[in-house]
């Protein structure tokens, strides 16, 4: 609360008196109004502030005192009075008159709001209307001034008679009061405001602060959970491969013949060890994609013979759930610059996927051709400015099936690690969500896009673009 209580002080001081005259005053509109004060009342006047500082006049040159500028002992008697009107000792709301050398008086009036000095307006230097001529003291002040000229500058002086001085007096006072007034409320608002933006900004930085600590915790925790994953699964692949090298060896009867329903059971075994097997091979290639340590050997390769080695590895399992396979692939594809065996995962991860969620008697289809993709990643978010984005050759790899298709909601999160669009217990397919987090990881370390349409009438098509050629820094 430290920034909150500074703010309330800072108000409460201004609420109490304090502040300074030229707080609450702009100068350029006291300017204006003493200019309207001197032409209705013809008399020099300036305004500092508590400190001395001036903040506002309007006072012409006189000629009387520039002539005595030009004569020492009288320059000097002339800036004594000055530097007295200046220092004058004023009590709060009081006024005070000071005479000069020339025979002009200054009056000086306290500035004060809320029974507080902040600062002082002085009128003057004017001649009370009463003399005529200038005082036999001034010309004794230098031998060489000349009474016949200070005669004539003091009848150019500003003359007033007392009762003209006290209304010009008042009228200012009041008028400052009204300023003084309009200053303090404003200047009370934007400190107020301010302290609500400083309460603000510091409940946000607190927000800001709890965002990062429980974004730092989460990194923390995913980088744990990444490092148990690889390590779990290292230490469980090694024990798992002894069961299904062990369970083989039993099916082809090593160990002796086995009668026909020991030898279902062990093939079951040897089954479901591939099953848990290809799941802690996900788990290590998620691992080892979200820590960074997985590398890609990339090369010039034909997608023609992967995609065929892809349809051809799945069409037993195709062929057992009565889903028709199809390959299309264009003629004359351009070579691909990527890694062929994440190449035939990303293939075969999509492709199994597809098969899953047919039902007997669809049709999957895998389909190779040329097309173009922007070359910064992710264009279909781009809106117009794709149209001014450079282009690039690329091969668009397509899965598409007849099976249950993806509601447009899910499309975006079925990318996640272990997210499931039908997450209840009674799921028909099974899986462990890994496949198309994986999929999309390795299609991005190709600097390629990875989306999903629909297949009309029904069904789903996943659409994989990868640049032809190697990326090049500009």
């Amino acid at each position: 609360m430290t920034h909150a209580g500074e703010a309330i002080r800072s108000t409460d001081e201004i609420a109490f008196g304090a502040v300074r005259l030229e707080e609450l005053v702009d100068r350029a509109a006291l300017t204006e109004m003493l200019e309207s004060f001197h032409a209705l009342f013809e008399v020099p006047i300036r305004v500092f502030s508590a400190e001395g500082k001036l903040l506002a006049e309007v006072a012409p040159p006189l000629e009387m005192y520039t002539y005595l500028g030009h004569f020492r002992p009288a320059r000097e008697a002339v800036q004594q009075v000055v530097q007295a009107v200046k220092h004058r000792s004023l009590e709060a709301g009081g006024e005070a008159a000071e005479r000069c050398v020339t025979g002009a008086r200054y009056r000086v009036l306290s500035i004060t709001y809320d029974s507080r000095e902040l600062g002082r307006a002085i009128l003057g230097p004017f001649v009370p209307a009463e003399l005529a001529q200038p005082p036999e003291a001034l010309a004794a002040l230098d031998p060489g001034l000349d009474p016949v000229e200070l005669a004539r500058l003091f009848a150019a002086m500003p003359h007033a008679r007392d009762e003209r001085i006290a209304a010009a007096a008042r009228h200012l006072l009041r008028t400052l009061d009204l300023i003084l007034f309009s200053g303090h409320k404003a200047l009370l608002t934007s400190n107020m405001h301010l302290a609500s933006v400083r309460e603000s900004y510091r409940e946000l930085e607190d927000k800001n602060a709890k965002l990062q600590e429980a974004f730092d915790r989460l990194k923390e925790l995913d980088r744990l959970k990444s490092n148990f994953l690889a390590t779990v699964s290292h230490e469980l692949r090694t024990p798992l491969t002894s069961i299904i090298g062990y369970s083989e060896m039993l099916y082809e009867g090593i160990a002796g013949e086995m009668p026909n329903e020991q030898r279902e059971f062990v093939g079951t075994i040897r089954e479901k060890g591939e099953q848990l097997l290809e799941l802690i091979k996900g788990l290590l290639d998620l691992s080892k994609l979200e820590s960074g340590t997985m590398s890609l050997t990339k090369a010039n390769l034909d997608v023609g013979p992967i995609v065929a080695d892809v349809a051809q590895t799945l069409t037993p399992t195709a062929r057992k759930k009565g889903v028709s396979l199809a390959v299309s692939v264009d003629e004359a594809l351009p070579r691909l610059w990527a890694d062929a065996a994440r190449l035939r995962q990303v293939l075969l991860n999509l492709t199994e996927n597809a098969i899953k969620f047919t039902p007997a008697g669809g049709v999957v289809t895998l389909s190779a051709r040329v097309t173009l993709m922007s070359a910064a990643r992710g264009d279909d978010d781009g809106g117009g400015m794709v149209l001014l984005q450079s282009r690039r050759p690329a091969i668009e790899l397509r899965v598409a099936d007849t099976g249950i298709g993806i509601p447009p909601e899910e499309r975006g999160r079925v990318f996640d690690a272990f997210y499931q669009v039908d997450s209840s217990s009674t799921r028909e397919a099974g899986g462990t969500g890994l496949g198309l987090s994986i999929v999309k990881r390795l299609v991005e370390g190709h600097d390629g896009t990875v989306s999903i349409t629909d297949n009309q009438p029904r069904g789903a098509v996943f659409v994989v673009s990868i640049p032809c050629r190697r990326a090049t820094i500009s």
